[in-house]
């Protein structure tokens, strides 16, 4: 697992924003991914999107690192940020705007 673990920190490091998603930005695999892939996108934010479905250890091994039982999780200059509702509610209130420098996009 320590293998998992040094290759997600990696992960988290070369970008600003990551997203450890079930499948891809242009097919996600579960409604969670989905919504929080469409915030991102709305905000404008480019990320890095890794697909946990393609990776049983990456997949659990996230799971692991962050203490959080499930996907999606975003993470933001690499602190875990949270889940699809966590971060539905930063976006919903202009706080995910405001961390990832993009103002009140999330009023337009």
């Amino acid at each position: 697992m320590s293998d998992t673990i040094e290759r997600i920190k990696k992960l988290i490091a070369e970008d600003d924003v990551v997203l450890f998603m079930k499948g891809t930005p242009q097919a996600p695999q579960c409604g969670f991914s989905m919504q929080v892939v469409q915030m991102l996108n709305q905000l404008g934010v480019p990320y890095k999107a890794v697909n946990v479905l393609a990776d049983g250890e990456i997949r659990e091994g996230v799971k692991a690192y962050s203490s959080w039982p499930t996907i999606p999780q975003l993470y933001v200059k690499s602190e875990f940020i949270g889940g699809c509702d966590i971060t539905r509610e930063m976006f919903q209130s202009g706080e995910l705007a405001a961390l990832l420098g993009k103002g009140s996009a999330a009023a337009q």
